[in-house]
């Protein structure tokens, strides 16, 4: 039962992910990249942006806690072994697809983010509550696809947001250090529930001090890897550019599968890395303090930069060059691939990799409970948080059993049906991001952001963050 179901899910995936969804998805990278005047050149700026504060500014959590909280959600599995089962199934050319996800959706990111803090709502309580949810709700009046993609975002976040991750560390805690399954289930949902009944306040918390260090460790541990491999990294950079664009080359995986292959791997894996264009980060900008749309909208752009244009380059360099070192790797899976680069740094690199695994999947754990939590709220109220969380916690309990390649098909089948709906609301409200952007970006001195620009006769309140919820 459970094997034609994984096979189910599996060929759903492959039918899901084909030609139209990549062209959906990148075309509409390229399209907001050129409507918003490529928004990538702010990139300084967002990084500077991102550790300001401005206290007074309404909000829950702080800009940087915001980031901190979309990048503990992006940087998971999907930087690690996510990498290497694209370069599995698509190529080396799989990485530079994946890379140029990272570097235009940046702009898709900027724009949902913006259009999330814009149209964002206060409860009663008097928390801020946003995202592709509430704009489709309150500016395109389009209730049921608001509902829709509330649903797939609790859904994501019991799948790509959990059960994946567990997953992911059920099995490299298992190979590596002989921990049973059931153990790690234990031990994970233990921690997850000691964290998210505490709040956005708590989650944000955590990711601020876990993703930094975590981050940085992991940078390290690449660094050393490719100073080992150093003979091999210019080869494996021509490599992943010359595989991209081969048309029809041998047939699949690591022998080449033509553009088709690696554009399908590595946009797909781009997505589950980075999630622009699905709606999830632009959830916790809506939380933010920040005094006007553009400001964290550039504070998330970054995390899109972080995450795929930054960590998953080098961890394709590095997975790319160690293949190179010892072509016998050819023949692993993308998990037996990651193991076996890693290796090739005797001691630590076994320790780095296992680390890096359980913290990068800890943290998406955490940050997806906030956004399956506001998706939750949504649709049946506050009533639903305590059973909500409670159930996260029992998805992890269980998802240590689950077979990594069912996980995987079924966190990318649903990646892709939050995009739809968040996506159309995006492309439908592509002027007013472009306005948005022009008004802020003309008026004010990018190193501040915060004192309102001169409105346009006519122009009404709108231009304020924050509506009240009904």
């Amino acid at each position: 039962m459970l094997d034609t179901l994984g096979a189910l899910i599996r060929a759903l995936d492959r039918w899901i992910w084909g030609a139209p969804m990549i062209l959906l998805l990148m075309g509409s990278h390229v399209f907001l990249t050129v409507r918003t005047g490529f928004i990538q050149r702010k990139t300084a700026a967002a990084i500077r942006l991102s550790v300001a504060r401005d206290p007074e500014a309404p909000g829950d959590v702080s800009p940087f806690g915001a980031l901190a909280t979309a990048l503990a959600s992006t940087i998971g599995t999907g930087n690690i072994v996510g990498v290497g089962t694209a370069i599995a199934l698509g190529g080396p050319g799989a990485v530079l697809w994946c890379w140029l996800t990272g570097v235009l959706g940046m702009a898709t990111q900027y724009a949902e983010s913006l259009l999330a803090v814009r149209y964002r709502v206060q409860s009663a309580d008097g928390r801020l509550l946003g995202g592709a949810m509430y704009v489709l709700d309150h500016r395109l009046h389009r209730k049921r696809a608001a509902r829709a993609f509330a649903l797939f975002t609790v859904l994501a976040a019991f799948g790509a947001g959990c059960g994946v991750q567990v997953s992911a560390i059920a099995a490299v805690l298992r190979d590596g250090w002989h921990i049973a399954p059931a153990s790690v289930g234990v031990l994970v949902s233990t921690a997850v529930a000691l964290v998210i009944f505490g709040g956005v306040g708590a989650i944000a918390r955590v990711c601020q001090r876990l993703v930094p260090l975590m981050a940085l460790a992991y940078m390290g541990g690449c660094a050393a890897l490719l100073a080992v491999n150093r003979q091999w990294v210019w080869p494996a950079l021509c490599w992943m550019a010359r595989e991209a664009f081969i048309p029809g080359a041998a047939a699949g995986g690591l022998l080449g599968g033509g553009i088709l292959a690696a554009a399908r791997a590595g946009v797909a894996r781009g997505l589950f890395s980075n999630e622009a264009g699905m709606g999830s980060a632009a959830i916790v900008a809506a939380a933010a303090r920040c005094r006007n749309p553009v400001r964290q909208a550039l504070v998330a752009s970054t995390a899109t930069f972080w995450d795929t244009v930054v960590m998953c380059l080098v961890t394709g360099g590095v997975l790319v060059s160690g293949l190179l070192a010892d072509p016998t790797l050819a023949a692993a899976d993308g998990g037996g691939l990651t193991a076996g680069v890693f290796a090739q740094l005797p001691a630590a690199g076994p320790l780095i990799l296992t680390g890096g695994m359980v913290l990068f999947a800890f943290s998406t754990i955490l940050g997806w409970s906030y956004f399956g939590e506001r998706g939750a709220e949504y649709l049946w109220g506050t009533r639903a948080l305590k059973p909500y969380r409670a159930a996260l916690c029992v998805c992890a309990l269980v998802s240590a059993l689950v077979r990594m390649d069912t996980a995987w098909a079924l966190a990318d089948v649903l990646n892709a049906l939050m995009a739809l709906p968040n996506l159309a609301a995006v492309l439908a409200l592509h002027k007013e991001v472009a306005a948005e952007t022009h008004r802020w970006l003309a008026h004010l001195d990018e190193r501040d952001l915060r004192r309102p620009p001169r409105l346009d006769p006519g122009e009404t309140a709108a231009a304020k963050c924050t509506a009240q919820a009904p």
